[in-house]
């Protein structure tokens, strides 16, 4: 049974599932999260949140949110029971990285079950395997030392991933660079302006390549702070 939003029991909180925002997440693929972060205003960012991959695939899902304590893991083994195809499973473990929370066994059952990707504000381990079966995965850290299984945590509830903060539902990006969430209110105005950033960038970078960049705005700025 799914514990109410309002109500927390000994620390536990299990909340209903927040519906994906399915267009949006089709319209902002392939944009890049560098890109957005910049179209948003350059703070929405998980701060030491790095890829686990060799090779980073880029993601675009539904953030699935769950909080542990440090090093324990109980609660991410109640989300796997729920969560649903395209979901990111978001991770807060209070960016300890003494213990892995979230190695192949989680891994295997997130890929079967649907789940795209995980974010975690903590430790992995198994790393050879996240590459293996083609399963991104951002993390603070490394450790081989397994988690405990004693709780309490919440599941789809607000969660900070790097000081960013994550609710049900928004729409996580991540890519070579690291992760974003984009609140689930901005998703219209992040895909019009990523658009358009991603536009300028192709432009300026057509420009520099055929010798037509101008760079006089440099010139400009620092007269202005008068350093010219």
């Amino acid at each position: 049974m799914l514990i109410k939003k309002e109500k927390m029991t000994n620390g536990y909180l299990i909340a209903e599932r927040t519906p994906a925002l399915t267009e949006e997440i089709k319209a902002l693929e392939g944009i890049p999260t560098s890109i957005l972060s910049d179209s948003l205003g350059r703070y929405l960012v998980a701060k030491q949140i790095l890829p686990i991959n060799k090779k980073p695939l880029q993601i675009c899902a539904n953030a699935f949110t769950v909080g542990v304590r440090s090093g324990d893991n109980l609660m991410i083994h109640k989300a796997l029971q729920m969560i649903m195809p395209g979901d990111a499973l978001v991770i807060s473990g209070d960016g300890e990285i003494d213990r892995a929370l979230f190695g192949e066994i989680l891994m295997t059952i997130a890929k079967k079950r649907g789940a795209v990707a995980a974010v975690v504000d903590g430790a992995v381990r198994d790393v050879d395997a996240f590459d293996r079966e083609s399963f991104p995965c951002w993390a603070r850290g490394v450790s081989l030392r397994g988690p405990f299984k004693d709780g309490p945590g919440t599941i789809n509830q607000p969660v900070y991933i790097g000081g960013m903060l994550v609710n049900p539902g928004d729409i996580i990006v991540g890519d070579i660079d690291g992760v974003i969430a984009i609140p689930r209110q901005l998703a219209k105005e992040a895909i019009l302006l990523g658009k358009e950033k991603q536009q300028q960038e192709e432009s300026t970078i057509a420009t520099i390549l055929n010798g037509s960049y101008d760079d006089s705005w440099v010139d400009k700025v620092l007269k202005q702070k008068n350093a010219l």
